[in-house]
């Protein structure tokens, strides 16, 4: 896998992925940016939001599980001191769909947190506790 990140002015980045997408990466005025794009740690933490759900939906899809929709909500804590890591994230399920099952949705979001989610586990291995929740939405 590989990536590239080139400044563009002040604060502001421009990331490509090997796969050649891009996306802008900017900084909060007060710190020299524009406020033109998501800072370099909320796209990790959008990251791991992707990262998740992919895993989610591809184990409730496998399993033949009639989803309509899914949203990961996160929420994050830091360090107060320098560097400013992660210490705690809450991801938050919401799946949607007819019929689903709690258990089903719930062994879905434990093999990805435990087994699956590749940012998930790094992120655990980093000392940062990350839990997660579910709610089912009838549809």
């Amino acid at each position: 896998m590989k990536a590239s990140v080139k400044w563009t002015d002040g604060r502001q980045f421009v990331a490509e992925s090997g796969s050649g997408h891009s996306v802008v990466i900017d900084g909060p005025p007060d710190h020299g940016g524009r406020n033109t794009g998501p800072r370099p740690m909320e796209m990790l933490l959008m990251g791991l939001g992707a990262c998740t759900s992919f895993d989610v939906l591809e184990i409730l899809e496998k399993s033949r599980a009639p989803v309509t929709n899914c949203v990961a909500s996160l929420e994050a804590e830091r360090a107060d001191s320098t560097p400013s890591v992660f210490t705690k994230i809450h991801v938050h399920f919401t799946v949607t769909g007819k019929g689903l099952r709690e258990k089903q949705v719930q062994r879905a979001v434990e093999l990805s947190a435990e087994k699956y989610c590749s940012a998930s586990i790094m992120l655990v291995k980093g000392g940062v506790e990350i839990t997660h929740s579910f709610t089912i939405v009838e549809e």
